[in-house]
């Protein structure tokens, strides 16, 4: 008996210090926004000055940082980041949308738990209404212990504490259609990006989305109150911050730049957690958030996590943060950037596509009227290069002087120093892990380039799986996507895929990329000598009498040879007026008719001359 009680003793103290011990614990409420830039008016911004009244409350109450980077400008790949505490290039969540099917499971490794999971394993109760989207297998139930029935409704929690919870906003993608005539924006009064044209279209874009920004301060608003009403404010962090920047504006989400990477972050809450009243200038990477979270409940930090709590004494501010851009979607790309206090560089691995690829946002008007001006010569030079032009290595700004990313300084030896800084930054970011080298399976393209509702892989990734009936080296889908006849056999190159914009096309004789703008390949001729060649090909001979038909101009007069790997396909002489003209090379027949599995042209010309091609196509005569 007093064996028993003795234990009942034992097991009523350590309930009791359970207890005490965590009602000394704060509560921990995440809202977070999705595709959200900070255009609000505690960020200095006019239009929203005075429309944004629960966000700037809880910036004036609280703590707000100015210049707060997410690890990636895509919602899942920031998500998994946030919820794992490291950069998903470690861990192999770095594509978007991955994990989605039974054939292309990602496992976290071992040891490592998701923020929640280690907040409910010390007493708190997790929860997450709304978005998880997370790029790899987990286990809801041993990581969200409870369940909110109503974002507007936090009774529920009064006797759920201590709580660690995130209440997710639709953020840029509210409807703002029914909005009533008190949140509408005029599109007339607004300031377009100077990276964007500023016509109604865009116009239009941004005064959407300061109007989506409104929706959700009013339902920040509702919960603040909740919080307020049922005395969980007195005991509760709050945090408002967002994935990425801006979902409809083409530069925004989905890119390494400052409107894709800074987010807005606040937290307001109890005294004893953080210096009230406060506003932070220093670079923050967002991943800071999950460590920080886990200080606030008394935990430690584990050893992977990548970032730092925010307002330890032995905090010291940040030299950069890394951000990185992996496949999207369908559309495939390899970016990396890094952020100083005055500067981004950024290192584009995949050359021969354009910047702004096909992707899934290509039906929107604003992405119509893109291509519209562009093809139809409408677009300022600056827009032309940045949407359009040919994919630079390196880029690099001075984003205190330039933030919308415009003049890039990669050329300009007055810069040469810092670059080559933080060419040695990315290099130590990147020396910690980068699964990004490491080539997608086929089964994770073909779950994402296939037929889904957000478009058609046409990058050349998706090549290697998929059939060439007519052995032009271009896929049948790719063909059908790109508007060509995949049955022909005719080798046509029109060089306006802007996911693949060589089609193939390559040369070991000149240090120039072969991709240019949207809709034509150029290069310059490093030696009076450059071979340009199409591999990969399985064409048979022809009864008729065929040609190749060329769309070019160079800067010097050129002799112009193709080849087959047979032999002598024809030649010609070009003479220059720096035009483009169409050139026909009528083709030797006999070596043409031993079939055909790679072509070579030829240009001998002056050294350092430029040459551009529209097109090149086989014609019969």
């Amino acid at each position: 008996m007093r064996t028993l009680l003795l234990k009942f003793k034992i097991l009523f103290l350590l309930s009791l210090i359970y207890y005490e011990s965590n009602a000394q614990k704060p509560n921990i409420l995440w809202i977070y926004a999705e595709d959200t830039s900070p255009w609000m008016g505690c960020y200095g911004d006019e239009i929203n000055s005075l429309s944004t009244p629960n966000i700037d409350r809880m910036a004036s109450e609280g703590v707000l940082f100015n210049r707060a980077f997410v690890p990636s400008p895509v919602c899942s790949v920031t998500r998994s980041s946030i919820i794992v505490g490291q950069s998903a290039v470690r861990f192999g969540a770095h594509q978007h949308r991955s994990s989605r099917t039974k054939q292309t499971r990602i496992k976290l490794p071992k040891d490592y738990k998701l923020l929640p999971e280690i907040l409910s394993n010390h007493g708190y109760k997790t929860f997450n209404y709304g978005k998880a989207d997370y790029n790899f297998v987990w286990n809801k139930s041993s990581v969200y212990t409870f369940d909110l029935k109503d974002k507007k409704d936090l009774s529920e929690l009064i006797n759920n504490q201590p709580f660690f919870g995130q209440i997710q906003l639709r953020g840029g993608k509210n409807n703002t259609d029914k909005l009533s005539d008190s949140l509408k924006v005029d599109p007339k009064i607004v300031r377009v990006p100077n990276d964007y044209p500023d016509n109604e279209i865009f116009q239009s874009v941004v005064a959407q989305h300061y109007e989506a920004i409104r929706i959700d301060d009013k339902i920040i608003g509702e919960i603040l109150k909740q919080l307020e009403e049922t005395g969980l404010s007195k005991n509760t962090i709050v945090v408002y911050f967002s994935d990425h920047g801006a979902n409809n504006l083409l530069r925004h989400k989905q890119m390494l730049t400052e409107g894709g990477l800074r987010v807005p972050f606040i937290i307001m809450g109890p005294d004893d957690y953080f210096l009230k009243k406060s506003v932070r200038n220093d670079i923050i990477n967002m991943l800071d958030l999950s460590a920080t979270t886990l200080a606030w409940a008394g935990i430690e930090i584990p050893y992977w996590y990548e970032g730092k709590n925010l307002f330890a004494d032995s905090f010291v501010a940040r030299k950069y943060v890394a951000a990185h851009r992996d496949r999207l979607d369908h559309t495939i790309d390899m970016v990396r950037s890094i952020r100083t206090n005055n500067y981004r560089y950024v290192r584009n691995y995949l050359l021969d596509r354009i910047l702004l690829q096909p992707q899934y946002r290509d039906n929107k008007m604003y992405t119509k009227n893109m291509h519209h001006l562009y093809k139809n010569g409408k677009l300022s030079e600056i827009h032309q290069e940045i949407y359009f032009g040919e994919r630079k290595r390196e880029e690099f700004y001075n984003v205190e002087k330039d933030p919308e990313m415009i003049y890039n300084l990669a050329e300009n030896p007055k810069f040469n120093e810092e670059l080559e800084m933080h060419r040695t930054l990315l290099f130590d970011w990147l020396s910690k892990g980068d699964m990004g080298f490491t080539s997608e399976s086929v089964e994770s393209l073909k779950a994402n380039g296939e037929d889904n509702s957000w478009g058609y892989g046409i990058n050349p990734e998706y090549e290697k799986y998929r059939k060439d009936s007519d052995g032009d080296g271009l896929s049948d889908g790719w063909e059908i996507n790109n508007k060509r006849n995949p049955d022909d056999g005719i080798l046509f190159y029109e060089f306006d895929c802007g996911g693949w914009q060589t089609e193939g096309w390559s040369s070991e004789d000149t240090l120039s990329n072969l991709s240019g703008n949207l809709g034509y390949l150029d290069f310059n001729l490093d030696k009076e000598k450059v071979v340009i060649n199409r591999h990969g090909l399985s064409i048979k001979g022809s009864s008729s009498k065929q040609a190749f038909t060329i769309s070019l101009k160079s800067e010097s007069n050129l002799k112009i040879s193709i080849f087959s790997n047979n032999g002598e396909l024809g030649r010609l002489n070009y003479i220059s007026d720096n035009l483009f003209k169409k050139l026909i090379i009528p083709i030797e027949q006999k070596v043409w008719n031993l079939g055909c599995e790679s072509v070579s042209i030829l240009f001998e010309g002056e050294k350092n001359s430029l040459i551009e091609i529209d097109y090149i196509k086989q014609i019969e005569l």
